[in-house]
């Protein structure tokens, strides 16, 4: 046994949140994909059962009053506020990331224009970004009649100008996993007037965000990576509290009405971040969540954020030690402050190489062209789990 197998065998001896895994329905491979999808927690599937037969077989309509339905986006969006730094009543769950990109975004346009500063006819996208999202930032644009500039993360202070109206940010990029700087990224946009919008798919649920902390106004995310809440479940919007009031949703719909039931032909927007809301909410995935999120009870955000950086540490030390030379390339940062819960790759055949790593039970992904990535998610992966999978690397590529 090599001295990092029987190191894997002390840290999880070790970790305290080891237990965490028996929360979660696994098998006996290495799952490294909740960067694309979280494992099933255990206790969903009989609570969506529950839901099935007598919320929607017995109590049928009156399960949107006596069994919470009407409420749930608000309810879910304040289970989900904590794990990202928000107080209660600034998250709302509803629809996709990319709709939820959409009105932030517009609204982010709409609200620095009502503020009177400059012309802002301007939007800065993250040319990096997961295509949806561009794509969304091209449709916005349009919309609002402003120029998009695609610009990295890096180069955003020396773009920002008095023109900018919006600028859409990746807290983590998914390719490569590098953590970008929210604090200071966020204060350079407001210093000139802008408002930023932050996609935190890749860092909700895995590490510290901080959103009140660091006067972000604007933020979405999905909620099926690291927050486990299933294939397609509903995403999040994050609306500061001192600017709901201006949220000006380029989506209006009856659920985020005054008077929802009122029927009226005018528009008048709820009160907080209920305006957030459209259509009717989709009940079966959102309770969904809401029972997968149990699994976040008593357990801190920062231990998984250490977890996670121990975990990928680790794992880059035995791809070091177990593979080949010249075989890969990390394409994750190295340094800490600079990474999110995810080690990417870079390998000349990394399709056939990630499909033999599947056979084996290794459970990672790939990315056009070359790129293999592997998510840490810190609730149910451990350091053996690290270990093992670099060793099949290794075989992989031998």
């Amino acid at each position: 046994m090599s001295e990092l197998t029987l190191r894997a065998e002390k840290l999880d001896g070790a970790d305290e949140l080891a237990g965490l895994r028996d929360r979660f329905v696994l098998d006996e491979g290495v799952y490294l994909d909740g960067n694309s999808l979280g494992a099933l927690p255990a206790n969903v599937p009989d609570h969506i059962g529950e839901v099935v037969r007598r919320q929607w077989g017995e109590l049928r309509i009156r399960s949107w009053t006596e069994g919470g339905w009407w409420t749930a986006p608000e309810r879910v969006g304040d289970r989900i506020a904590p794990l990202v730094g928000a107080a209660p009543g600034q998250v709302v769950v509803g629809d996709s990331t990319s709709v939820n990109v959409f009105k932030a975004l517009v609204a982010a346009v709409r609200m620095a224009r009502q503020d009177g500063a400059g012309e802002r006819d301007e939007i800065l996208v993250d040319a990096t970004t997961f295509p949806s999202d561009g794509y969304i930032a091209q449709s916005a644009a349009r919309m609002t009649g402003c120029a998009l500039r695609p610009v990295t993360p890096a180069e955003v202070p020396g773009a920002l100008t008095a023109r900018t109206a919006a600028v859409l940010l990746n807290h983590v990029d998914y390719r490569t996993g590098r953590l970008h700087d929210l604090p200071s990224l966020t204060a350079a946009v407001h210093a000139v007037g802008a408002y930023a919008v932050w996609d935190l798919c890749h860092s909700a649920g895995a590490l510290p965000v901080g959103l009140d902390e660091h006067g972000v106004r604007l933020a979405v995310g999905c909620t099926y990576k690291y927050l486990n809440g299933g294939p397609g479940s509903p995403a999040f919007l994050y609306v500061r509290r001192d600017v709901q009031d201006r949220f000006d949703s380029p989506l209006p719909g009856w659920n985020s009405h005054a008077e929802p039931f009122g029927m009226r032909p005018g528009y008048e927007p709820a009160a907080g971040a209920l305006r957030g809301r459209v259509g009717t909410p989709d009940i079966l995935s959102l309770l969904a969540l809401e029972a997968a999120l149990g699994v976040w009870d008593g357990v801190p955000v920062e231990a998984v954020r250490a977890k996670s950086l121990a975990l990928t540490d680790f794992f880059l030390e035995c791809v070091d030690a177990y593979v080949p030379a010249g075989r890969v390339e990390s394409l994750t940062p190295a340094a800490h402050e600079e990474r999110g819960s995810q080690v990417a790759l870079r390998c000349p055949d990394a399709g056939e190489a990630m499909k033999r790593l599947i056979e084996r039970g290794v459970v990672g992904d790939f990315r056009h062209p070359d790129v293999l990535r592997f998510g840490f998610t810190p609730l149910y992966v451990g350091f053996a789990d690290a270990d093992r999978a670099a060793r099949v690397l290794a075989e992989v590529l031998a």
